[in-house]
């Protein structure tokens, strides 16, 4: 039996992952930044409810909605009340903040 080598191997999973829908750094660096105003974080579901303006690259309206958290920790530095520049995006058929940040 022939032995897999480790850069195939890795090569072979990061076409999974992108065919999975993950976004890259490098993708979510090309999403729009959508204003919007924290309503709620559920930090034990890993979400966050937000009240925003259209997203475009979803062709969405403004509306108040629940995202899923692309990375747990971001949960952290957001309160309700709070006025973000977030992008989001669709991962694995859940809308999921990318990038967020605390509006000036």
């Amino acid at each position: 039996m022939k032995r897999f080598k480790p850069a195939l191997l890795l090569a072979a999973l990061a076409c999974l992952v992108s065919v999975n829908g993950f976004a890259s750094a490098e993708e979510s660096k090309s999403l729009p930044m959508i204003n919007g105003q924290v309503k709620k974080v559920d930090e034990s579901a890993g979400k966050m409810t937000i009240k925003h303006d259209a997203i475009t690259n979803l062709d969405m309206g403004a509306m108040t909605m629940v995202f899923k958290a692309s990375d747990p920790a971001m949960l952290k530095t957001v309160k309700p009340g709070e006025k973000i520049k977030f992008s989001v995006d669709k991962v694995n058929g859940q809308l999921t903040v990318m990038k967020i940040e605390k509006k000036k």
